[in-house]
């Protein structure tokens, strides 16, 4: 989702020089104050650094007041604790003096504030490890009724040491009771399988449940202990940063290596991308072939409550850092991960998943063909902008677009579908090439730098790759450069968006800077990066897809359009504008657009299938803001039952066919008689494109366009000569 979209090397360079340049004279200052105190501060120096990059460097930095001030001291102390299960009442009250002073203290280099939270931080959390010791000394009684509320962002501070105590016993007991019910299942399961199995009693299993919690927060303590200062502050760092922009952020030494190594393409594990979410780590994208995606059980917005290593007890992964629920998740390839998660509509479920390495060949874009009402479609999917910027030799989705397209051709198709669905982003010279492969010429985005004219990038090759009907599919987590593309077409009126309301909505550019090239002979060690928004882009219509995203010119109902997951939700986004219009364009050769769109509104209205879409994403929403849970075991139960009953109606949205086959090109079925892995992939993605209603709506739509006069006499649509006209 937070792909970096790299832009043009010139520009980079561009930016690098005048940093450079500017930061001379910095560097001599860093140098002086060296020379003035035998025990330099590191932590001063990458707060002044950091103040003078960001003011030099970020498109548009906000400015550094009291309104910032009160953004960083929110987002820091969320981020020290975000369940409210450390600090007391009096040590907000205590901190709160500090609320409209910390844009000061950045600014000159004071660690006031961040030494006293942290000292606290670690009194709170050396407290915290009797408490639950104690908690979990006895057994529970989940015969009483009491509840426990998870609304961590509306719940208030604990007075006093009698009200943390009790939030911490409740927790505590809440994520028992969720692996004692599960244990109970396991049980009932396997005396079903063989009547003459000895189940396990209650007590037996209540004390495992306990056994198993004390050992996942000894771990979570032992590896906070581990984490030295320096962490802590990298995260008071970030919650400077953050309030630049959502995608600004520091990198601490460790975090820069985890991230180059993340953009190199090499994936291994689940196949996931994992965020943090207040006290819990969250899906946030399946890698397209990876073995999440495959099962098909695990979806982004899904909440990670435990992990377990097979047939090993789970470990209570709530309140742990990110970096360590990952290192838990990732494992050898063959091996299972048994991953306990609260699902987006609310229900609690055991998912199991057996590691891979995601091949960088399942990132790539591959066609399929199908034939529907006597006309043959091909339907493209691209999960990704990808570019080997050291290899111009290499592959890039520019080129392998273009030579899916003329594949398609060769078959006589009547028309393309293109799916950039959940595709977050990536190289944005491929989005020029791939927008230029359906319009003769034209400019194709805007980019506009800090206090610098706008550049307009443009598809200066007149030949057209395929000029008959288009549709092209999005959804909530299209982001980046499939937005760009999908603005493109769209203003273009070259193709019909289908998909959701709007896109992800991010139209900015990150670079991300060495910290350690601005500061000369300072013996400091790593001091990181950062990664700094330094650019947006622009539709060629003037909007900024930033915050509004690309808006579908057909609708259709999907399962989170209700939630709250897109740029737009975050409360220091950038926000929209507008600047002047590129000189484009419009194509004239779809003879049927309009009332195509119109035809496909009108059937997405009256489709049984869409209306059941709609009303399950309206009963998520409800029950993703359902946080208070019953820790009396039999209304607990109850309650997941009724979840799971409630669920059932929706069953026919995963059990729908489409009567769709869909088949690889003629080149790749010879590969697959070769190539049994390839065979087993394009028929799991055969499979799902014929269980996939949107997918079907899109070749309804190309249906629609379809020039009558054209169709009734067999042949692909062919570009008229005078198809453009001036907008």
């Amino acid at each position: 989702m937070n792909a970096i979209i790299k832009f043009m090397k010139r520009n980079y360079k561009i930016l690098i020089a005048v940093l450079c340049l500017s930061l001379t004279l910095f560097a001599f200052k860093i140098n002086a104050d060296k020379n003035d105190d035998p025990d330099p501060n590191k932590d001063k120096t990458l707060l002044e650094l950091l103040a003078f990059v960001i003011e030099k460097g970020h498109y548009s930095p906000a400015e550094i007041n009291d309104e910032f001030s009160k953004g960083i001291f929110k987002d820091y102390i969320e981020a020290l604790d975000p369940s409210k299960r450390f600090f007391l009442q009096s040590d907000i009250d205590e901190f709160k003096q500090y609320e409209l002073m910390l844009d000061d203290q950045f600014l000159n280099k004071d660690l006031t504030f961040f030494n006293l939270t942290y000292t606290r931080l670690m009194k709170r959390m050396e407290e915290s490890k009797k408490r639950y010791k104690t908690i979990l000394a006895q057994p529970f009684n989940y015969n009483t009724e009491e509840t426990f509320n998870a609304d961590y962002e509306h719940l208030p501070y604990a007075k006093n040491l009698t009200e943390i105590n009790e939030r911490w016993r409740k927790q505590i007991k809440l994520s028992t009771l969720s692996s004692l019910v599960t244990k109970q299942k396991i049980e009932e399961e396997k005396k079903k399988k063989d009547p003459s199995y000895q189940e396990k009693s209650f007590e037996t299993l209540e004390k495992e449940t306990r056994e198993s919690s004390l050992k996942s927060l000894d771990d979570n303590f032992s590896v906070i202990k581990d984490l030295n200062k320096d962490y802590w502050f990298s995260v008071y760092l970030n919650s400077i940063m953050t309030r630049f922009d959502p995608h600004t952020s520091y990198f601490a030494p460790e975090e820069k290596d985890r991230f180059d190594v993340n953009i190199s393409g090499k994936l291994e594990g689940i196949g996931a991308r994992l965020t943090k979410k207040n006290d819990f780590t969250q899906i946030d994208e399946l890698i397209s072939g990876g073995p999440a995606w495959k099962g098909k059980q695990l979806e982004a917005g899904d909440l990670i409550l435990k992990v377990a290593q097979g047939n090993e007890e789970p470990v209570d992964v709530v309140g742990m850092r990110l970096d360590d629920v990952v290192k838990k998740i990732k494992g050898h390839k063959g091996t299972e991960v048994k991953l306990t998660v609260k699902k987006v509509d609310g229900s609690i479920k055991v998912i199991s998943i057996i590691r891979d390495v995601v091949e960088i060949e399942e990132t790539y874009a591959k066609s399929s063909i199908v034939e529907k009402n006597g006309l043959k479609y091909g339907v493209i999917y691209l999960p990704k902008f990808y570019i080997d910027f050291e290899n111009k030799d290499g592959r890039d989705a520019g080129k392998d677009i273009a030579l899916e397209v003329e594949r398609l051709k060769k078959e006589n198709i009547n028309g393309i579908v293109l799916d950039v669905r959940d595709d977050g982003g990536g190289s944005l010279s491929t989005v020029v090439d791939i927008a230029g492969l359906f319009i003769e010429e034209g400019p194709i985005v805007q980019v506009k730098s800090a206090g610098k004219k706008k550049e307009v990038l443009y598809d200066k090759d007149k030949k057209i790759e395929w000029d008959g009907p288009l549709v092209i599919m999005v959804n909530s987590f299209s982001a980046s450069a499939s937005e760009i593309l999908a603005a493109a077409i769209q203003d273009y009126k070259r193709g019909v968006i289908i998909g959701s309301k709007q896109t992800y909505g991010k139209g900015t550019v990150q670079n991300v800077l060495d910290l350690n090239q601005f500061v000369r002979n300072a013996n400091y060690g790593d001091l990181g990066a950062l990664k700094i928004t330094g650019q947006k882009f622009y539709r060629i219509n003037g909007g900024s897809t930033q915050l509004e995203g690309v808006h579908s010119d057909v609708v259709m109902p999907d399962r989170y359009a209700y939630l709250k997951m897109g740029e737009r939700d975050i409360d220091n986004a950038m926000p929209w504008d507008k600047i002047d219009p590129a000189d484009y364009s419009t194509w004239t050769s779809n003879e049927n657009f309009s009332k195509a769109i119109e035809k496909s509104r009108n059937r997405i209205a009256q489709s049984a299938q869409f209306k059941l879409i709609e009303d399950n994403a309206k009963w998520i929403d409800i029950k993703n803001k359902e946080n208070t849970y019953s820790l009396n075991i039999n209304s607990f139960k109850q309650t997941q039952e009724q979840v799971e009953n409630e669920g059932k109606k929706y069953k026919p949205i995963s059990d729908y066919r489409n009567n769709l086959v869909f088949k690889s090109l003629p080149y790749e079925e010879v590969e697959m008689n070769n190539d049994p892995t390839l065979k087993e992939k394009r028929e799991a993605w055969h499979q799902a494109l014929s269980k996939d209603v949107y997918v079907e709506e899109a070749l309804n739509v190309l249906d629609d366009l379809q020039s009558k006069s054209l169709v009734k006499a067999g042949v692909s649509p062919k570009m008229k000569k005078d198809k453009l006209v001036k907008s």
